[in-house]
C-alpha cells in the first residue's frame, strides 16, 4: 500500500498529515478555509485519501500554514510513491474551469523544480492572499523532488485560476503515479535511479 504518514511541528506550525494513494477518505483542516477547499479538490481528483491536522499562527497569516502543509504533502508522497518502479512517472492535463483554462505537467524526476505561469487579477480570494497558491506548490515541489509547471491559459476569476491549478494538478498526479500494467518492476528512468 503506497501510503505515508507526516508529522511536523514548529513554533509556527504543527501537523499531522496522512497520505494513501487509493480513493477514500478527505478529511481537512488546516485553519485555512480556502486552502481547505483545494486540498479537498486535489486529494478527490487524484484518487488519494488525505487526512490534515494543522494548528498554525493564524493569527499572523496563512503564509506559514500554507508553506507547512506543502512541505509535509511533499514529503508524504515522495515517501508514498516508494522506489517508483512501475509508476507512469510523467503525468499531464489541461482542466477548464468556467472562464479559467490550465495546463499542468509532471514528472517525478527527484528533481525540484516549478514552473508558475499564472497570474491572479485580484490579491486575495476572501482573506488567502492569492501569492500563496505558487508558495504552496514551491514548498511540494521541494520536498516531493518533482518537476512541476503551470501554464494558464485564460481566466479572470481568482477562485476559478486557483482552482483549475489545483484540480489540473490533481490529474497530471493521478496519471504519474498510476501503475503502468506492462512494467510493474520496471524503473522509468535510463539512469537507474529516479
Amino acid at each position: 500500500m503506497r501510503e505515508s504518514a507526516i508529522e511536523r511541528k514548529t513554533t509556527e506550525t504543527r501537523i499531522k498529515l496522512y497520505l494513501a494513494m487509493l480513493p477514500g477518505k478527505v478529511e481537512i483542516n488546516s485553519g485555512c478555509g480556502f486552502l481547505d477547499h483545494m486540498l479537498t479538490l486535489f486529494a478527490s481528483h487524484a484518487g488519494f485519501s488525505l487526512a490534515v491536522e494543522c494548528k498554525g499562527d493564524t493569527f499572523v497569516d496563512y503564509h506559514h500554514t500554507v508553506e507547512d502543509v506543502g512541505i509535509c504533502l511533499g514529503k508524504a508522497f515522495a515517501e508514498a510513491i516508494g522506489d517508483k518502479k512501475g509508476i507512469n512517472r510523467y503525468g499531464y492535463a489541461v482542466i477548464p474551469m468556467d472562464e479559467s483554462l490550465v495546463l499542468s505537467s509532471l514528472d517525478i524526476s527527484g528533481r525540484s523544480y516549478l514552473g508558475f505561469d499564472a497570474e491572479f487579477p485580484t490579491q486575495t480570494i476572501g482573506d488567502f492572499d492569492t501569492e500563496l497558491v505558487e508558495e504552496f506548490w514551491i514548498a511540494f515541489t521541494r520536498a516531493s523532488q518533482t518537476t512541476l509547471h503551470f501554464k494558464m491559459f485564460s481566466g479572470r476569476n481568482s477562485h476559478h485560476i486557483a482552482e483549475a491549478i489545483f484540480k489540473s494538478a490533481a490529474r497530471a498526479f493521478k496519471q504519474a503515479v498510476s501503475l503502468d500494467p506492462a512494467g510493474p518492476d520496471f524503473l522509468p528512468s535510463t539512469k537507474g535511479m529516479l
